[in-house]
């Protein structure tokens, strides 16, 4: 049996028991964070000022996974909202229709507007939470 949980500690002792592994996978640490967004972004058009590494250390603690793909997605967006503050949506489609239509590449500044708006999920007391309870219960 595969179970997951983002409550372990409501387990009770006797479902404890029959999970034999309880694997405790913490927060994307630095590294994971970077590949994450070079994930997301991979097929973003990016300016060239854009430092994936800077990136990471954006997204410091208590940013999920899934925290980090919303920041992405709210990044890639930044351009053609700015685009649609100066055009109607008709003569953006008639544009892209002509072929003629160049949206802007995202910008560090996009990036850290998004961070903004995207606030990590996970608060610090919630982390240690589950780090006391791998200590206690979890398995390797």
């Amino acid at each position: 049996m595969l179970a997951t949980t983002n409550c372990p500690w409501d387990l009770d002792e006797a479902m404890r028991r029959r999970l034999e592994k309880r694997i405790y996978i913490p927060l994307p640490d630095d590294s994971a964070r970077l590949a994450l967004l070079s994930i997301c972004l991979r097929d973003i058009p990016l300016s060239e000022e854009v430092s994936m590494a800077q990136l990471a250390s954006l997204t410091s603690d208590g940013y999920s996974g899934a925290d980090i793909h919303v920041v992405c997605r709210e990044a890639a967006m930044m351009p053609m909202r700015r685009l649609l503050s100066v055009l109607k949506p008709h003569q953006v489609q008639a544009l892209r229709q002509e072929g003629q239509l160049l949206v802007p590449k995202v910008t560090v500044g996009d990036l850290r507007a998004a961070f903004e708006k995207t606030r990590p999920s996970v608060a610090r007391e919630t982390s240690t939470r589950y780090e006391v309870w791998r200590q206690e219960f979890g398995s390797t």
